[in-house]
């Protein structure tokens, strides 16, 4: 069921919370070849699950009371193992939980597991976390995309109605797009970062991955609002989402930027996407061509800022305090060096590296500066062509979901999956990615930008696309 769906069954008593737990457990197992999941809580989902059915025996009706869903590995469980998808932490049981944690709990959802991911979120394939690659569900022998694929395929599987994720740079609606399903990355601040194990922390951002924009919003609603306990959480105006329910695409402007749908788009993703812009003009809404031109830095940008802000973030894995920590060290440099190369998977080396070299002395202001300043613009340019429209669209990935292996020997063609996306993450922007069509036989996903804090109106774009289309009900041949 869509997480609407069972609401709605919970709520007339036609299923049990324990009976929605078990189904998920069931389709876990059942697809575990997708290897989506590195830790499954059975028992105290369950638990879970039969505290649900008590308190809505007892008239309680939580906006997620009974809702299965699983975590991505970078929000800490109390209790629970909590990995980042790395031998770094691969036996760390935190002490406590992330915010988003607490607020699901506080809402009833019940936990089943935690999504594999790309080692602390770095990456673009699923393909780097040291508990294995996540596989596509469209396709076993396809990525499911990254960092957040295993919160992407356990949607698609239908194995869970929701999902978080998070997403740097893309992490959540590019493996929302490679399988088939909705992904929303809100406004920078919007969700607490408390608990989320950190990769870049001005462009770290949770969000949920579900079937629909409709219960993307539910979800999203739940876990957004200000959290003191994280510095950058913003106390912003709630989503509205009864108005974004009701929005009309009559004379809704749609931007469409010439660098997200210029060179390096596949011929059958750009075919999909013409005709879900075809659909809103259909509908009353004008497509207008706009110019983002400092987007074309953005790639440069981004794999100088993240990498800067991961080198400073995991500066605290030393084998000293907790993670893995290398075996009979003969010094303190031995104990760090060894436990650093031994905890660390290639990619996360890679990225840290290239951050310390840009923020070293006599390279600062030759890289990591000029990026910021890049930053600024990325930022400037969208802010002006929301004033002449009201969201933005475009392609989230210039491709269908890739082989695996496909790109791993070359990080220039790994990285450009990205292109699209990382602009959104530059600037702290909602962004939002949909199903909308097929290119051999593989989703297409469409990308939607709003304005800060415009949630509402993002979400209203989306859902009423999908009120016209049934892209998003597609489901895996193999997911039956």
């Amino acid at each position: 069921m869509s997480l609407l769906s069972l609401l709605a069954a919970l709520d007339d008593g036609s299923t049990s919370a324990r009976a929605a737990t078990e189904n998920a457990l069931d389709r876990a197992a059942r697809h575990a070849d997708l290897n989506a999941l590195i830790t499954i809580a059975a028992d105290a989902a369950r638990a879970a699950g039969d505290a649900a059915d008590a308190e809505r025996a007892r008239g309680a009706r939580g906006a997620l009371l009974g809702v299965p869903f699983a975590h991505k590995d970078v929000f800490c469980t109390r209790d629970i193992l909590s990995t980042a998808g790395s031998k770094m932490l691969a036996n760390f049981v935190p002490p406590y939980s992330a915010t988003i944690h607490d607020k699901l709990q506080a809402a009833g959802a019940v936990l089943i597991g935690k999504a594999n991911m790309d080692e602390f979120a770095m990456g673009s394939s699923n393909e780097h976390s040291h508990f294995g690659a996540v596989r596509n569900p469209w396709d076993r022998s396809r990525v499911p995309g990254g960092s957040s694929g295993g919160s992407a395929a356990l949607v698609a599987a239908r194995v869970v109605p929701f999902a978080t994720a998070s997403d740097t740079g893309g992490s959540i609606r590019q493996p929302a797009a490679l399988c088939g399903v909705t992904g929303i990355k809100p406004t920078y601040g919007r969700v607490s970062r408390y608990g989320m194990i950190a990769y870049a922390s001005s462009l770290d951002q949770a969000g949920v991955i579900a079937t629909s924009a409709h219960d993307a919003a539910i979800a999203l609603n739940v876990i957004a609002g200000f959290d003191p306990r994280d510095p950058t959480s913003v106390d912003a105006p709630p989503i509205d989402i009864d108005g974004a329910l009701a929005m009309s695409l009559a004379g809704l402007r749609i931007g469409r930027p010439r660098q997200w749908c210029g060179a390096g788009i596949d011929a059958g993703v750009a075919n999909a996407i013409d005709a879900a812009l075809a659909v809103y003009a259909a509908h009353g809404a004008r497509i207008v061509d706009v110019d983002l031109p400092s987007s074309e830095h953005a790639i440069a940008a981004y794999y100088v800022i993240a990498p800067a802000e991961a080198s400073s973030n995991l500066a605290r894995f030393d084998g000293v305090r907790y993670g893995h920590r290398c075996a009979n060290p003969k010094d303190l440099a031995d104990l760090y060096t060894r436990s650093r190369e031994e905890g660390f998977g290639h990619e996360v080396q890679k990225r840290i590296l290239t951050g310390t070299y840009v923020l070293s002395a006599g390279y600062y202001d030759a890289y990591y500066h000029r990026a910021l300043k890049v930053r600024r613009l990325i930022a400037e340019d969208f802010a002006r062509v929301f004033n002449d429209v009201d969201v933005i669209a475009g392609p989230t990935s210039p491709s269908v979901a890739f082989k695996l292996g496909e790109k791993l020997a070359d990080p220039v063609a790994m990285y450009l999956a990205d292109i699209n996306t990382v602009s959104v993450n530059l600037a702290g922007l909602p962004a939002l990615s949909i199903p909308c069509g097929f290119s051999d036989g593989l989703p297409v996903g469409l990308q939607l930008c709003a304005p800060w804090w415009q949630e509402s109106r993002l979400i209203g774009a989306a859902h009423a696309f999908q009120q016209v289309t049934d892209w998003h009900r597609a489901v895996p041949g193999g997911a039956a």
